[in-house]
């Protein structure tokens, strides 16, 4: 196997959500593949947390916090990210909110702007103001984490799947808009992975034991067992896969 197909020296990587869990996992292993990562979360500490790990393994990163509900967050990541002489050549929108569990009936309208403000119009923003960046320089690579629930809604859990299901409508448009640029777009479907995230379903044994009756392999996924799908698609070993959405969950949706 040619090791090039893996190699990402050279280029700089946007990782966000990735001060913990599947973003976090992501963001180190793109490092472990060579390219410079930028670490973006809310918050700044978290981030250098991050970068201080990849550092200790050897990778190179940068951290750079900013709120992806917020579009001057985003202007404002990109320009710092400009200002230190570096360029998108990989986007991983992995930043996410779900603020409420509980029936649709009773979801106020401050949870659901929050949760489309964050998976919607922030993966739209991000991705264009990336390729915007990949157009001008010859191509690039976008990877939208998205959820089962975007192919099967979640109980009590009704605007968070709606979103996800947007990410992976986007995620088509996009690369059919962008293939011509020479930039690739594809989603990622992680099922129920053991993070902070989804704490809310796997700390609850009943919903736990539920879903788990549905997933043949019978266990929730750890973050560094979505990020290597993720990681791929970052990769020349994925360069003719665009517009594809990829399933890890165990076989849940099988």
């Amino acid at each position: 196997m040619d090791p090039k197909l893996f190699d990402l020296t050279g280029k700089t990587a946007i990782v966000t959500g990735a001060s913990r869990g599947i973003g976090e996992a992501t963001a180190r292993l793109l490092a472990s593949f060579g390219a410079h990562v930028i670490v973006s979360s809310r918050k700044q500490d978290a981030c250098e947390a991050v970068v201080a790990g990849i550092r200790a393994d050897g990778g190179v990163a940068s951290a750079i916090a900013a709120h992806i509900g917020d579009t001057g967050a985003i202007d404002a990541l990109f320009q710092k990210i400009a200002d230190r002489g570096f360029a998108p050549d990989i986007l991983v929108n992995n930043a996410a909110a779900n603020p409420y569990f509980g029936p649709m009936l009773d979801m106020g309208m401050d949870a659901f702007d929050k949760t489309v403000e964050v998976n919607i119009r922030g993966y739209f923003y991000a991705t264009q103001k990336a390729a915007q960046s990949m157009r001008a320089r010859g191509g690039g690579a976008i990877v939208n984490v998205a959820s089962v629930n975007g192919r099967r809604a979640a109980p009590m859990q009704g605007v968070y799947s709606m979103t996800k299901a947007a990410i992976l409508s986007m995620t088509e448009g996009w690369a059919k808009e962008l293939g011509g640029h020479g930039i690739r777009v594809n989603a990622v479907l992680p099922g129920l992975t053991d993070t902070k995230f989804a704490s809310a379903l796997t700390t609850n044994e009943q919903i736990l034991k539920g879903f788990l009756r549905q997933v043949p392999l019978a266990r929730v996924a750890q973050p560094d067992e979505i990020a290597p799908m993720i990681a791929f698609l970052c990769t020349p070993a994925a360069s003719y896969i665009t517009g594809a959405s990829f399933a890890v969950d165990g076989g849940y949706l099988s």
